[in-house]
C-alpha cells in the first residue's frame, strides 16, 4: 500500500468507524467497540528456480462488539460497503439480546484509555514489484544450493511484503489508528551427506519493518544450507538427566508458557500451575521479564491495546518474583482487578541477559543437550507438566560434538524456571518476545 494511499485509508477507516459506532447507539447498544483493518502484500514461494505460488493480498474487516447493558454481541464483515456496515451493527446488536448476562463484560474503564500515540515508526510500505519479488527469492534458494552440494533439494524460497492500517474505536470517545509494514525472506532447504539415506531440512528467515534492514538474500540461502548441513549425520542418545540449553528461538516457547500461567483468563479459570501466584518467587533472583510497548519499529509496539488502553514499561517478573499478571478488562474484573493493556497479548516482552554471549554458555553447558528445535505440544498447563520432542546437538566439554534427533526433553515448568543459571546475550529479535539462549540445569532427556 503506497505511501500516498495511507492518509485516504486513514481517513476512511476513521470515517467508517464513526458510523459504525452511531448506528449501534440507533440499534439499541448502550456501548460498543471495534476494529477496522485496511492492507494489501505481496508473496512468492520459489521451490528449484520455479515459481511455486505468486499472490497479491488485499484485505479490509470490521470486528464489532456491542453491548446492551450487561449483554454481548459480536458481528465482522470483510464488506466495508455501507449497507454490509449497517447490517453488520443489526446482526450484533440482535445477537446482544438473545445473550446471557455477564456483570464483567463491557468497555474497559474510560479512564484508562490512550491518549498519547507518537509515531512508533512501524510503517514502511515496500514498492515491491512481482518480478523483483521473483528475482531475491530466487537468489536466495540458490544460494543455499551453491553453498554446499549436499543441499539436494529445497522446500523453497519466498518472500513476502505487506502494510496495512487498523483503526480501534469504542464508544469513549477513544479512536487510535496504527499504520504497520513486515517484510519477510525466507528459505527452506534439504540436504543429504554423501553415501548416508537419511535427509536432513532446516529453515532461515529474516524479517522487519523495513525492507533495507532485511539480510540479503545470500546471507538468508547461506544461513538454511549451514543450519541444514549441521544437522546431517544426526543420532539418537540415551536416556539421561543432563542440563539442556535452549536457543534463543526455542526459548521463547518457555517465556510463552509463563505468561501464558499468569494469563489472568488461566488464574480466573483455576487453571495454571502458577495459580495466585503474584508476590511468589517463581524464578532465580537475575530473572528480571518486562514489556517494552514504545520500542521503534519493535513487532510488539503500540500505545494502545485492543481496547484502546494505553500501554506503559511494566515488570512482570522482578528478582525473581511474580509482579503482575496479563490481564484484560474482562479478565482484570474476574479478579477484582485493574487491565493491564494486554488485550490481545503482550508488547515487546523482554527478558534481560545474564551477559554470557552463545560461546560462553556451550562453557557453562558443559555436557548436555543444545536444543535448537521443539516438536508437538506436551505441556499440561494445570500441573505444569513439559513434555515435548526435540532436536538439536550434544554438547561435551563446551564443544558440539553431533547433531541430535528423535529425543524428548521432560521437566516440570516450575523446576524448570527455578533451574534457570542463564540467559544469554544471543537475542532474537524477531519476534514480540525477546530472549536470548536459556540454559536450564536438571532436565530428562529421553532417547533410545
Amino acid at each position: 500500500m503506497a505511501n500516498n494511499n495511507i492518509k485516504q485509508d486513514e481517513a476512511f477507516l476513521q470515517e467508517t468507524a464513526e458510523t459504525v459506532l452511531k448506528l449501534a447507539k440507533k440499534y439499541g447498544a448502550t456501548d460498543a467497540e471495534l476494529s477496522l483493518n485496511k492492507g494489501a502484500g505481496l508473496s512468492v514461494e520459489i521451490h528449484k528456480a520455479n515459481v511455486d505460488k505468486l499472490e497479491y493480498h488485499r484485505d479490509q474487516g470490521l470486528n464489532l462488539s456491542v453491548y446492551i447493558g450487561k449483554h454481548t454481541g459480536s458481528a465482522s464483515t470483510g464488506d466495508l460497503s455501507p449497507a454490509a456496515i449497517e447490517d453488520t451493527v443489526k446482526a450484533a446488536c440482535n445477537i446482544a439480546k438473545y445473550t446471557e448476562e455477564d456483570k464483567y463484560t463491557g468497555l474497559a474503564d474510560a479512564d484508562m484509555m490512550a491518549t498519547d500515540a507518537n509515531d512508533l515508526d512501524l510503517y514502511h510500505p515496500w514498492d515491491l514489484t512481482a518480478e523483483k519479488a521473483i528475482e531475491v527469492a530466487k537468489e536466495c534458494e540458490a544460494a543455499a544450493f551453491a553453498h554446499d552440494p549436499r543441499i539436494i533439494n529445497s522446500d523453497g524460497g519466498a518472500l513476502s511484503t505487506y502494510s496495512g492500517i487498523g483503526v480501534i474505536a469504542n464508544s469513549h470517545g477513544f479512536m487510535g489508528t496504527t499504520p504497520s509494514s513486515r517484510h519477510t525472506l525466507s528459505c527452506s532447504v534439504i540436504g543429504q551427506e554423501v553415501g548416508d539415506d537419511a535427509m536432513q531440512r532446516d529453515y532461515w528467515y529474516s524479517t522487519s519493518r523495513v525492507n533495507t534492514e532485511l539480510q540479503s538474500a545470500q546471507e538468508v540461502g547461506k544461513k538454511a544450507a549451514e543450519k541444514t548441513l549441521a544437522r546431517l549425520m544426526s543420532k539418537q542418545i540415551s536416556t539421561r538427566e543432563t542440563n539442556v540449553l535452549y536457543s534463543p528461538e526455542t526459548a521463547r516457547s518457555l517465556i510463552g508458557h509463563f505468561t501464558g500461567a499468569i494469563a489472568g483468563g488461566a488464574q480466573y479459570r483455576k487453571s495454571t500451575f502458577l495459580l495466585d501466584s503474584i508476590g511468589e518467587k517463581v524464578f532465580p533472583d537475575f530473572i528480571h521479564l518486562h514489556e517494552q510497548p514504545h520500542i521503534k519499529r519493535g513487532f510488539g509496539s503500540g500505545y494502545f491495546d485492543k481496547e484502546g488502553v494505553a500501554t506503559s514499561n511494566r515488570d512482570l517478573v522482578v528478582d525473581g518474583i511474580v509482579q503482575n499478571y496479563i490481564m484484560s478488562s474482562y479478565s482484570a474484573r474476574q479478579l477484582g482487578l485493574k487491565s493491564t493493556a494486554n488485550s490481545g497479548g503482550t508488547h515487546n516482552l523482554t527478558i534481560d541477559s545474564t551477559g554470557q554471549d552463545f560461546e560462553e554458555l556451550l562453557k557453562m553447558l558443559g555436557t548436555g543437550l543444545f536444543v535448537t528445535e521443539l516438536i508437538g505440544s506436551g505441556v499440561n498447563n494445570i500441573t505444569g507438566d513439559y513434555s515435548r520432542g526435540a532436536a538439536g546437538f550434544w554438547v561435551e566439554n563446551g564443544e558440539i560434538q553431533f547433531a541430535v534427533e528423535e529425543v524428548t526433553v521432560a521437566g516440570n515448568l516450575k523446576d524448570m524456571f527455578q533451574n534457570i543459571v542463564a540467559v544469554g546475550s544471543d537475542v532474537d529479535l524477531r519476534g514480540g518476545t525477546q530472549t536470548g539462549s536459556i540454559l536450564v540445569e536438571g532436565m530428562v532427556v529421553a532417547g533410545s
